[in-house]
């Protein structure tokens, strides 16, 4: 199928007839698929069902003007475009229904998603980039309908990127910067609030980007006057519009099932954003939603019965299919042979893909059944293991979980038991098990051999009589060193660029590097993260800066959302080596001294949380980081920058292991567990103990994601058999979660003379000024006394009661 974008203008009528049928064949064949889509749901074949019907039209157009390199960034609606570009087919769509394991079978995420989320793979089998360049590409979508604006923003920027930079290879990413970023997002969802920072971020940035707004007039249930001022997107973001004195957006607005208008609208935009590089809105009006939103209810339910008329009227395929005989492209018979054909294509694909989800349950069904029979005639309990082979046998199109569940159960009836037909069925089942855990599990970090946690460590290499320097000017002049190693290599952020960052740890760059490498932004973290989420979505590596750590939850729905789950709900398919720079802990008040590590571990699993205590531990992360494929949250000490450290001669090589701890004192009596800046308190701490006879060990976690790989603290603790988590996180944060590793994944309770504990900060956000530190976190008297307790409790003689 030709894509160019051609209108009746430039072709003969014998083309464009051509081209006509082929877009009404897409439109009637995705139609079909989210009408018998729907009919699955509701059968029972699957659990949810939610498709694109009412939005063809405009897809189509959009797919005629999208060319190789280009980004798509949307959400669940958009599966016309994607069967247009020849990137789905039916049989894959009803796979995604049935959540078939395969990634062969359901290309877009192996059954992880549900329907309607799709992406395109930028990987090799090896995990090295694909040519971008000469595919047309779509990240992974999220089921969080303005979600993918941030990334949108991004993929864009990189266009910019590649267009002004030279001195970069983006021979498989960009052919000077023409890439254009295409955005689709529901009306209702523009009302949220990552939508509305991207647009205000684009139009400053200036970069390829289009943006359609798919608009049936409600959100769900709600209707448009929830949703926008005026109850119109296009007069609200009117003030966004480009004037010949001022840049903006150029905007758009056009009906869904206008044809040739939409046809003749997507060229323009396509020609503006790519050659341009001004951003672009179109505002897809007269839509509908013949299904609802979703299989989960009906919209009968909320739209009145001349609101269901009008959607019948101007159904966008029905205006198509009327427009397409007004004219006389072709006839009612050839149209109705066009649809028979169709309908008899997506039930053939719908039963081939059902048939084939069905066939591997199928066989391990029988071999299961055969067990048990085995298993149930040398058993004392037949009957009770006769039943489960009968229940079993009862179901005629099994999932994973009832072969799962009765292979488990049936070890219940033989405890005590012996014999041969059972150690069958268990390494049956526990093959079963191993085999299939991962198809849910794998891939939520990289599993390459250039994975992070496989980088091999550099130690800083220091003279005779190194020199003492801020912690800033380390990492400031390895940051210079990246940046002339890796050409590649961006930063950008609040206050990042002229003044080089609050704490001057990029002091100068902007004036050696650039502004587009070292770069200053608004105050905007979501769409911070969405820049470095889209430009590492391309092979450039960011590292986004956010001012201070409190200041994250601002983003942390990119993070948690697309960022570190992209590797996983991708089956590995793409990757984003987004680096997040920030600093946090110790210093004056509510949100200028958090330490929500606990939150940010259980949000952001899949991404790796680095806190390093120094600025030369940190200067050896990003080294790390660089030379891995994997997006990671680096939390630099604040209150470290103008503490001396020795400056190392290896700035730029050095390397700090990740998932590995690191002892930075031995002891014999008790072993401490901290990390960031909460380390300095411990030593002043344990400096203290010495002088009542206590030998303390610190040990400095470093990596909170991974924690300690090499379980380094379960040997300290086989040695000094009682154990003390710091830090300055609230009760059962982040302390609590390394205790968690400590006790449950490395088995160390089994060497513990006394219970393990933990001492964080209290419960509320910290108080500001010294005393509100002091009576908010962890003190060096608190962990003084904590320790002096446990040592008293064991040995009350030696060590009597403090206080």
């Amino acid at each position: 199928m030709d894509l160019s974008p051609q209108t009746s203008n430039d072709i003969s009528f014998d083309d464009f007839k051509k081209q006509i049928l082929e877009d009404y064949k897409i439109a009637v064949l995705s139609r079909t698929c989210s009408l018998m889509g729907r009919k699955e749901v509701l059968t029972g074949k699957a659990k949810f069902g939610i498709f694109g019907d009412g939005k063809e039209l405009p897809q189509l157009a959009m797919a005629r003007s999208f060319k190789n390199g280009d980004f798509r960034s949307g959400y669940y609606r958009d599966q016309t475009f994607m069967m247009a570009l020849d990137l789905l087919k039916p049989k894959d769509l009803f796979h995604a229904l049935y959540a078939t394991t395969d990634i062969e079978k359901e290309p877009m995420s192996a059954g992880r998603q549900m329907v309607g989320h799709f992406l395109t793979y930028s990987l090799n089998e090896d995990g090295s980039w694909r040519d971008l360049t000469q595919q047309k590409n779509s990240s992974a979508d999220i089921s969080c309908t303005a979600g993918q604006m941030p990334r949108l923003l991004g993929l864009a920027q990189a266009s910019k990127i590649y267009r002004n930079l030279k001195n970069i290879d983006a021979s498989k990413f960009s052919k000077n910067g023409n890439e254009v970023a295409w955005g689709t997002i529901g009306n209702a969802s523009t009302s949220e609030g990552m939508f509305l920072e991207t647009v205000n971020a684009g139009g400053v940035l200036q970069v390829p980007m289009v943006i359609s707004i798919w608009d049936d007039d409600y959100g769900i249930s709600v209707p448009p006057e929830y949703h926008a001022t005026k109850e119109d997107i296009s007069e609200m973001l009117s003030g966004f519009q480009r004037s010949d004195d001022q840049e903006g957006y150029e905007m758009f607005k056009v009906k869904g099932w206008d044809y040739t208008a939409l046809m003749h609208t997507y060229e323009n935009a396509s020609d503006i954003a790519r050659e341009e590089h001004v951003p672009v809105v179109i505002h897809v009006t007269e839509l509908t939603q013949p299904q609802g939103h979703s299989s989960s209810g009906s919209h009968e339910r909320y739209k009145s019965q001349e609101r269901l008329q009008w959607e019948k009227e101007h159904d966008c395929n029905k205006k198509f299919r009327e427009w397409i005989l007004e004219t006389g492209i072709t006839t009612e018979e050839e149209l109705k042979s066009i649809e028979k054909s169709i309908s008899k294509e997506v039930r053939s694909a719908k039963k081939e893909a059902w048939a084939e989800y069905l066939a591997p349950h199928k066989t391990l069904k029988k071999t299961l059944t055969n067990l048990l029979d085995k298993v149930a005639a040398k058993s004392q309990n037949k009957s009770f293991i006769t039943k489960l082979k009968n229940d079993l046998i009862a179901i005629e199109e099994p999932i994973k979980k009832e072969l799962a569940v009765s292979a488990r159960k049936a070890f219940r009836f033989l405890l005590g038991e012996d014999f041969q037909e059972k150690k069958e069925l268990l390494e049956w089942t526990n093959t079963f098990l191993a085999d299939t855990q991962p198809m849910y599990s794998k891939n939520l970090y990289s599993e390459r051999p250039n994975r992070a946690t496989n980088i091999p460590e550099v130690k800083p290499v220091y003279p005779e009589n190194p020199e003492k320097v801020d912690g800033r000017i380390i990492i400031r002049d390895n940051f210079d060193k990246l940046f002339e190693k890796y050409p590649n290599t961006l930063i950008f952020g609040e206050d990042t660029g002229a003044i080089g960052d609050v704490n001057q740890g990029l002091e100068g760059l902007q004036k050696k590097y650039g502004k587009m490498r070292v770069a200053d932004t608004g105050i905007r973290e979501t769409s911070i993260i969405g820049q470095g989420t889209g430009m590492a979505l391309r092979g450039l590596r960011p590292i986004a800066e956010i001012q201070y750590l409190d200041y994250i939850f601002y983003a942390l729905a990119t993070l948690t959302d697309d960022v570190a789950c992209l590797r996983y709900r991708t089956f590995g398919k793409q990757k984003v080596p987004l680096i997040v720079r920030t600093r946090g802990h110790r210093l004056e008040g509510i949100w200028h001294s958090g330490s929500p590590m606990g939150a940010l571990i259980h949000s952001l699993r899949g991404m790796y949380i680095l806190s390093p205590r120094n600025m030369t531990q940190a200067a050896g992360f990003y080294n790390t980081l660089l030379k891995s494929d994997e997006p990671a949250l680096v939390v630099e000490s604040l209150n470290g920058y103008r503490l001396k450290e020795d400056r190392p001669t290896n700035l730029g090589e050095l390397c700090t292991p990740i998932g590995v701890v690191e002892t930075i004192k031995e002891g014999r009596d008790i072993t401490l567990v901290s990390y960031g800046s909460t380390l300095r308190i411990v030593a002043q701490a344990v400096d203290e103990l010495k002088e009542v006879g206590i030998d303390a060990e610190i040990i400095d976690a470093q990596t909170l994601l991974p924690f300690d790989i090499r379980h380094d603290t379960l040997k300290s603790v086989k040695k000094t058999n009682r154990l003390l988590v710091i830090d300055e996180d609230v009760p059962g944060g982040c302390s609590a979660y390394i205790l968690s590793e400590i006790l449950e994944i490395q088995g160390a309770y089994q060497f513990l003379d006394s219970a393990p504990q933990t001492l964080s900060a209290k419960a509320h956000r910290p108080a500001y000024g010294t005393d509100g530190d002091y009576f908010s976190k962890p003190n060096a008297e608190d962990v003084f006394e904590r320790v002096y307790a446990i040592m008293h409790e064991s040995d009350p003689e030696n060590f009597p009661q403090l206080r």
